[in-house]
């Protein structure tokens, strides 16, 4: 008798879930946008809509925020969206697990140059553009990655239509709130992002907060899987 050959694994099968990445990079966007609104001039770099609010503060001459800083952000958050289209549409028919981990090791090695850029040259006004702009598209690279994944209520930046969500369909609203435990961990890895981004910008400077955002997308680049 001739034995049966053992099922072979699918490729894309093995890794962690997007679902646990994407919480990962949640987390990761809390740390960047800590640095670059407390560290760069109160300008986001992974929050666009909370970008446009300060653009227009800036353009009506609020103190404390600045046109160029954010226009920056803003351009190169475009650029690097650009780029996350264009390799969606090269790879995003194709491997999940080989389109995400490319994304995240451009997102790593993108971020770790901010982070030696900030040890380098801390406290100059070409190294906060630098940081601005690196940083900027490699949340525009990812976010148009993660739109194009299609992950239900995991955007990793935006969190309004995520409390939406949470609020309207509780118990409270219509009661279909099936996804509830996924949008609170969301909101959660947010929030944990921002208070140890925070916490690090305030105490140790740019560069750590920075570096430790690479090494966690570095490490999600090696180990992603392509299942959600």
């Amino acid at each position: 008798m001739t034995t049966p050959s053992p099922p072979v694994a699918d490729p894309e099968e093995r890794g962690v879930r997007l679902v646990v990445v994407l919480l990962v990079l949640t987390v990761v966007s809390g740390l960047i946008d800590a640095v670059s609104y407390l560290g760069l001039g109160r300008v986001f770099t992974a929050n666009m809509t909370g970008n446009v609010v300060v653009l227009g503060f800036a353009a009506a001459g609020a103190p404390g925020f600045s046109v160029p800083h954010t226009a920056t952000s803003l351009a190169c958050f475009l650029l690097g969206a650009v780029a996350g289209g264009r390799v969606a549409a090269r790879y995003g028919k194709g491997s999940r697990r080989k389109w995400a981990r490319l994304t995240l090791a451009a997102e790593t090695l993108l971020v770790g140059a901010s982070a030696a850029v900030a040890f380098a040259w801390p406290d100059t006004p070409g190294t906060r553009y630098a940081l601005i702009a690196l940083t900027a598209f490699a949340m525009g690279l990812r976010n148009a990655t993660v739109r194009k994944l299609g992950i239900p209520d995991l955007t990793t930046t935006v969190l309004t239509m995520t409390l939406t969500g949470l609020a309207s369909e509780s118990r409270f609203g219509d009661a279909t709130g099936h996804r509830s435990p996924r949008r609170t961990a969301s909101v959660i890895a947010m929030l944990a992002g921002a208070a140890l981004g925070a916490w690090l910008v305030l105490h140790h400077g740019l560069g750590i907060p920075l570096l430790i955002s690479a090494a966690l997308s570095g490490v999600l680049a090696v180990v992603a899987s392509g299942r959600e």
